[in-house]
């Protein structure tokens, strides 16, 4: 009972009137103490995990090619082979965010992270000592699962580490590791043939395992445990020794209380549940319905089929412009908002695909050499993916959920995410036959026109809001 009152007498510290950031007196108080220099070491170590993502992604895209054109028949990659060696890795991941789900509530979010790089490791392993293709698929697999729990846990874990001031450019920086590893890849596939390249990209999760070891874990995962001394001591780490981190402890444990200890599927029934699933499975299903991941594993094959010259050289440039406009995002995050940047890269997205539907119409029925017009276009999607589409789903699933539902609804998300992305990938060579390029594409777009309408109906802007008072306005209930 004491300890509640001096918990109460923390928070009622908190109530005063806003400022114009919207942040509380209380909280800019707090916040003007804080130094975030070991945050962003956290936050760059965890991000490890997506850039080994990102490799896995791009892996596909120069390797592809050199397989189907190997002088081994046990590794040359037929067309369904080639099919199956790009989609068999959104397999994998979706068996991942289930497994990552049951994790980061068993084992935390610190335990969780570093378990992934193991199936990065032995799936790279296994490409390397490839004598076959089942070898390859196996490969893929293991580094799919590994993709799986990192998606879900690294949002997470820098989500329940971040401050509200800098949680949207932090969280960011996940997709801003994703398409750095893809360029990585990308690049590197210039260069050195798919074994070396399955050598380079087992550097991140190496490093993420080891440098893991000093990070802590997140203060809120410790207090829903009840470790308070050692949720201060990590907060401790996170703010710097100046901040008062008392307060932020007494407001977190505030919330839990609330909420109480356990997910239970009765809670399906809570509007502070269902109403924020709802709305994460349905951004990670509008993700891939844009096409995004047909487009980043077969990218040298499209540009072949449009009859692009230099065409890996091209899917690098593809890779740059995605690294530099992620980073554009992540910058202006906390200051544009969620929401508008959902808005503003579906329409990019819709109007660019729509234009890569248009150049394949007309080199088919004019048999123009428009390959300026696939680079452009393609180069326009990647942008619009990048400053919205890209990084705000899984930033926003990082931010809406309840403490104690979290490991299930990321799950929930990451499942549909992966499982989309699966559909898509499998399907895209087929779709391309049924539908005609121009009207794969066209169908892409009518996509995401959907997720525009979806966005400004649906998604709620959490910019400069605390994961309690997010998870408050869900419940219809009020939190300064």
């Amino acid at each position: 009972m004491d300890a509640h009152n001096e918990r109460r007498r923390l928070l009622d510290a908190e109530e005063g009137d806003d400022d114009p950031t919207g942040l509380t007196t209380e909280q800019d108080a707090y916040l003007s103490k804080v130094k975030n220099r070991k945050l962003y070491l956290a936050t760059f170590v965890s991000v490890l995990g997506p850039m080994s993502f990102g490799f896995v992604l791009g892996y596909s895209s120069p390797v592809i090619p050199e397989l189907s054109s190997s002088s081994d028949p046990r590794l040359r990659l037929g067309e369904a082979q080639a099919s199956w060696f790009g989609s068999v890795v959104t397999l994998g991941a979706a068996a991942g965010g289930l497994l990552g789900g049951w994790m980061v509530e068993k084992a935390g979010r610190k335990l969780t992270i570093m378990f992934c790089s193991l199936p990065f490791v032995f799936g790279f392993t296994a490409i390397i000592a490839a004598q076959n293709v089942w070898m390859l698929y196996v490969g893929r697999m293991l580094t799919g699962l590994a993709s799986g729990v990192t998606s879900l846990v690294v949002p997470l874990y820098i989500a329940e580490m971040a401050h509200e001031r800098v949680r949207g450019t932090l969280g960011s920086c996940v997709q801003l590791m994703v398409v750095m590893g893809i360029m990585g890849v990308y690049l590197a596939g210039l260069f050195v043939g798919w074994r070396w390249l399955a050598v380079c990209s087992s550097v991140p999760p190496t490093l993420l395992m080891v440098c893991m070891c000093f990070m802590p874990e997140t203060p809120r995962f410790l207090l829903s445990r009840g470790k308070r001394r050692e949720a201060e001591e990590a907060l401790r780490f996170l703010r710097g020794p100046d901040a008062p981190v008392e307060w932020e402890c007494a407001r977190i444990e505030d919330a839990c209380d609330e909420q109480g200890s356990s997910f239970q599927a009765s809670d399906l029934k809570d509007p502070g549940v269902y109403k924020p699933l709802a709305i994460g499975i349905m951004l990670m299903a509008f993700q891939q319905m844009t096409g995004i991941n047909a487009i980043m594993f077969y990218a040298e094959n499209i540009f072949e089929q449009a009859h692009f010259k230099e065409s890996d050289l091209a899917s690098v440039i593809v890779g740059l412009i995605q690294v530099v406009f992620t980073g554009v995002a992540a910058l202006v995050m906390d200051r544009a908002g969620r929401k508008v940047l959902l808005v503003i890269s579906g329409v990019a997205m819709a109007i660019s695909t729509a234009a890569f539907g248009v150049y394949f119409y007309l080199m088919y029925r004019l048999h123009a050499d428009l390959s300026w017009l696939a680079l452009a276009s393609i180069s326009v999607f990647i942008t619009g993916f990048a400053v919205g589409w890209g990084p705000i789903p899984w930033l926003v699933m990082s931010e809406i959920f309840p403490v104690k539902a979290r490991g299930f609804a990321s799950a929930a998300c990451v499942l549909t995410n992966w499982g989309m992305a699966f559909v898509v990938t499998k399907s895209f060579q087929d779709m391309m036959t049924l539908l005609t390029s121009a009207g794969t594409f066209w169908l892409f777009s009518s996509m995401c026109v959907l997720n525009v309408i979806f966005t400004a109906a649906f998604v709620p802007e959490t910019k400069g809001r605390t994961l309690e008072q997010i998870e408050a306005s869900f419940r219809g209930t009020s939190r300064t």
